[in-house]
């Protein structure tokens, strides 16, 4: 599916933030679906534009032993699957040059993910598929510095970029959002806010990322009030048990709740 279902983001101060959303990672058709048509039924109601997204492989893991994967192609075939049966945008993350020509034939966006957002040859392959691009932001990397990937991707004959911030590395086991950095990377590209990562507690002594989805709304209305385009987070029907990320996703019994909220949040302070 195209994105130009989509509104001109980041066209428009006023117009309604959009979300990416999906599971961290794709362990099976029936549960991506089930999510997808979830997060679809919730989004329409709100009149909030939605993408789906999920990653088709996990290749940065604290662990040899962790979860990365059901197959690259059955992956990307259930996330076709997805856009096709809900008529969805889909995102997934690439980690090499190969990834991108090889993802690019079954979504709409593709993901840089934060540790590989400098890597020059990485970026060139994914403008290169004419699809939309969107750069996290590097864990230590100042907003500015952002301006010279988007750059990268335009440089490489690709308009369509976004930015979306995760957090800054503070200390060893934690991130912090600067808020201060939304509007400097708006000047460069539309900017989204990675709710969900942004509350990981990485490298912990178990090998396994913890998290604070407590604060899952404190960060999103964050945003919001900011002045983010867009919003990302990671949802699942049963986070303790999801393979990736479990520790820092929302529960998705919680997201109309959630995403009511923030949409009157931004209806409100589209009319100050």
């Amino acid at each position: 599916m195209s994105l130009a279902a989509l509104p001109k983001i980041g066209s428009n101060e006023k117009q309604q933030f959009f979300l990416i959303a999906g599971p961290c990672a794709i362990e099976g058709e029936e549960m991506a679906m089930r999510i997808a048509e979830k997060i679809k039924t919730v989004t329409d109601a709100l009149s909030i534009p939605y993408i789906f997204k999920g990653s088709f492989k996990k290749a940065n893991r604290s662990r040899l032993d962790s979860f990365t994967g059901i197959g690259d192609e059955k992956a990307l075939k259930i996330l076709e699957k997805v856009g096709q049966s809900f008529d969805l945008p889909t995102l997934t993350d690439i980690h090499n040059e190969q990834d991108a020509e090889k993802a690019a034939a079954y979504v709409d966006v593709l993901q840089i993910p934060a540790f590989l957002v400098r890597q020059t040859d990485l970026l060139v392959a994914a403008a290169k598929t004419n699809k939309f691009v969107n750069l996290k932001k590097g864990q230590f990397m100042s907003p500015e510095s952002m301006q010279f990937a988007v750059q990268k991707v335009k440089d490489s004959g690709n308009e369509n970029t976004w930015i979306t911030d995760r957090g800054t590395q503070f200390g060893y086991q934690d991130l912090i959002v600067d808020f201060r950095g939304i509007p400097v990377m708006k000047q460069y590209a539309p900017t989204v806010l990675d709710v969900t990562h942004s509350l990981q507690q990485p490298n912990q002594s178990s090998g396994v990322t913890g998290g604070r989805p407590e604060s899952i709304e404190t960060i999103a209305r964050a945003g919001i009030a900011t002045g983010v385009d867009g919003l990302f987070l990671e949802t699942h029907f049963d986070p303790a048990s999801a393979k990736s990320d479990g520790a820092n996703m929302l529960d998705i019994q919680y997201l109309e709740g959630l995403l009511g909220r923030l949409a009157d949040l931004k209806a409100f302070i589209n009319h100050l």
